[in-house]
C-alpha cells in the first residue's frame, strides 16, 4: 500500500506511528510512551490535573522551552493563576514569546482557541477549559487536525469520566521527591497501566534546595512532605501580555 496510507494505520497492540511532527516532552520516560516520541501536532492533548494552575507548567515547560527559543509565540488562554514570569524564566521560557489571552467566560476561551487554531497563529497553544462539553472538545479536535503546532487543553481530573475526542489524554499529579506522576489514560495505542514517575524539581528551586529537600521522602513522614512540598513558588504580580499588542 502507499507509504502515506501505511503510516496512518496502526495495530491496537502497538503505539501509533506519527503522521505529523512531534515535540519532545523533555521527559525521556514520557516520550517513550507517547506515539511518535513526543507531544503531537494536528490534534488535541488533554492535560488533566487535580488542581489547575501550576502543575501544567511543570509538565509542559520543557516542551515549550525550545518553541520559545525558536522565536515562536506560546499562547496561553485563561490560566487560573497569573503566569509567574520569574519562575517561567527559570524554566527557560522567554516572556517575550509568551502571549497571555485573558478570557474569563467559557465562550470567550473557546472562541479565542478556535480563532488562534484557524489562523495558525502560534508555536503552541495552551488553553484552560474546565467546563468544556464533549461537543466543544470535538469541534476543537476537528480544527486542531489542521493545525501544525501542539494544542494543549487543560481540564480537571474529574473530566476523565467524560467522553473526549482528544486522541491523547494525560492525567498528572504531584508525588514525593518533587516527582510528577503521569498516567496516559488515552493514546493511539494500547492502554498504559503503569504510572510514570518523572523527576521534576521546579526550575526556580533547583539551584537552592539542599539535598535533603530534593528527596524528602527518604527522611520525612508523608504528612510533613504534604506540608512542605509545594507545586510552585507563590505567584507575584506580573506584566500582562495580551494578543493585541
Amino acid at each position: 500500500m502507499p507509504a502515506a496510507v501505511a503510516a496512518a494505520l496502526w495495530r491496537g497492540d502497538q503505539l501509533g506511528a506519527p503522521v505529523s511532527a512531534v515535540w519532545p516532552s523533555g521527559f525521556a520516560a514520557l516520550d517513550a510512551q507517547l506515539p511518535g516520541g513526543g507531544w503531537p501536532g494536528h490534534g488535541l492533548s488533554e492535560i488533566l490535573t487535580p488542581h489547575s494552575g501550576a502543575l501544567e507548567w511543570r509538565l509542559l515547560a520543557p516542551a515549550l522551552r525550545p518553541i520559545c527559543a525558536a522565536g515562536q509565540p506560546v499562547v496561553v488562554i485563561g490560566p487560573p493563576l497569573s503566569p509567574h514570569l520569574p519562575g517561567l524564566r527559570f524554566e527557560g521560557i522567554d516572556e517575550r514569546q509568551l502571549v497571555w489571552v485573558q478570557a474569563d467566560t467559557p465562550a470567550e476561551r473557546l472562541w479565542s482557541a478556535e480563532q488562534l487554531i484557524k489562523a495558525q497563529a502560534c508555536g503552541a497553544l495552551v488553553a484552560w477549559l474546565p467546563r468544556a462539553r464533549a461537543e466543544q472538545i470535538r469541534r476543537l479536535q476537528v480544527l486542531a487536525a489542521g493545525f501544525d503546532a501542539p494544542v494543549f487543553v487543560c481540564r480537571p481530573s474529574r473530566a476523565l469520566s467524560e467522553s473526549s475526542a482528544a486522541p491523547l489524554r494525560v492525567v498528572a499529579s504531584v508525588g514525593v521527591n518533587w516527582e510528577l506522576h503521569v498516567r496516559i489514560a488515552k493514546r493511539k495505542g494500547p492502554p498504559l497501566d503503569d504510572t510514570l514517575r518523572l523527576a521534576s524539581v521546579p526550575g526556580s528551586l533547583a539551584s537552592v534546595l539542599p539535598l535533603r529537600l530534593r528527596q524528602p521522602g527518604r527522611w520525612m513522614p508523608r504528612e510533613e512532605i504534604q506540608q512542605h512540598v509545594v507545586d510552585s513558588p507563590p505567584a507575584q504580580p506580573v506584566r500582562r501580555h495580551s494578543s493585541a499588542h
